[in-house]
């Protein structure tokens, strides 16, 4: 009886060694909803540039990706309560966060573009046309920064909108800004150039609204953010990352989404 005893318990302990291994872990990727980073399709599956690029990074990897909508406000505070894993959602590269963050290499160029309707695209293309005009962003956003600036990482709103003395509302996400243009509320947003890519112009639900191209703002960089003790996991996903550009693996998913113009590929 021992024997069999003995028998079943070391059976168990190799199946439940075998299950462990053959389950990767779940990485908990912190996320908001936007095209062309990550969105839901007609058939309700989360795709975009961001979600792919995510399952392909994780796939690298050995982990399975879980993406978690988040209030992108309470980001860092979502991260470092461990509620997250990592901040991976077009996010632009600051001084201040990577003070209080651990940030990957960056993987892709963005700029910040004001939207306007396209009937009032004359208007907003002048710096009188501008004055007092009502603009929205995304709370915490480099939209917001570019509109108001921001005194944590020293930086000065854009001259045009300071000297214009535009009248400015935060909104919860950018698709949200883009929809207060929709409706009239707000005269324009400013959002990532990578937005409108996806969002606005000919075959999308925003057919009538355009970008200012009379305006050049900074361009920046976007990263993935870790907890700042994680040094190994972003070595990790950085040497992933590092590999996925050289094969071209990120690079066809890009041009999926028309954006392989603006990865970064190093060297």
């Amino acid at each position: 009886m021992k024997r069999i005893t003995a028998l079943i318990m070391a059976v168990a302990l190799c199946l439940g060694i075998f299950c462990a291994c053959g389950k990767s872990e779940e990485f908990v990727i912190g996320i908001t909803y936007f095209k062309p980073m990550n969105y839901f399709d007609d058939a309700n599956k989360l795709v975009g540039f961001e979600t792919e690029f995510a399952e392909a990074v994780c796939k690298e990897l050995g982990l399975t990706p879980k993406f978690q909508e988040i209030n992108w406000s309470a980001k860092e505070t979502e991260l470092n309560a461990g509620n997250i894993d990592c901040i991976w959602n077009g996010m632009t590269i600051t001084e201040d966060r990577k003070a209080n963050m651990g940030i990957s290499n960056p993987y892709m160029e963005n700029k910040q573009v004001l939207v306007v309707k396209a009937e009032n695209l004359a208007k907003f293309s002048t710096a009188e046309g501008l004055k007092g005009a009502k603009l929205c962003a995304e709370k915490e956003s480099a939209g917001e920064t570019t509109i108001i600036g921001n005194e944590a990482d020293k930086i000065a709103a854009e001259k045009v909108f300071a000297d214009a003395e535009v009248q400015y509302t935060a909104v919860d996400t950018m698709a949200k800004a883009i929809m207060e243009v929709k409706s009239g509320t707000s005269d324009g947003c400013v959002v990532d150039f990578v937005t409108s890519i996806g969002m606005i112009g000919e075959g999308t639900d925003f057919e009538d609204l355009v970008v200012v191209e009379a305006y050049e703002f900074a361009v920046e960089n976007y990263g993935i953010a870790f907890r700042k003790a994680d040094t190994d996991t972003i070595k990790k996903f950085n040497d992933a990352i590092d590999k996925l550009m050289k094969d071209g693996t990120i690079d066809a998913i890009a041009k999926k989404y028309k954006l392989e113009g603006q990865l970064i590929k190093g060297e």
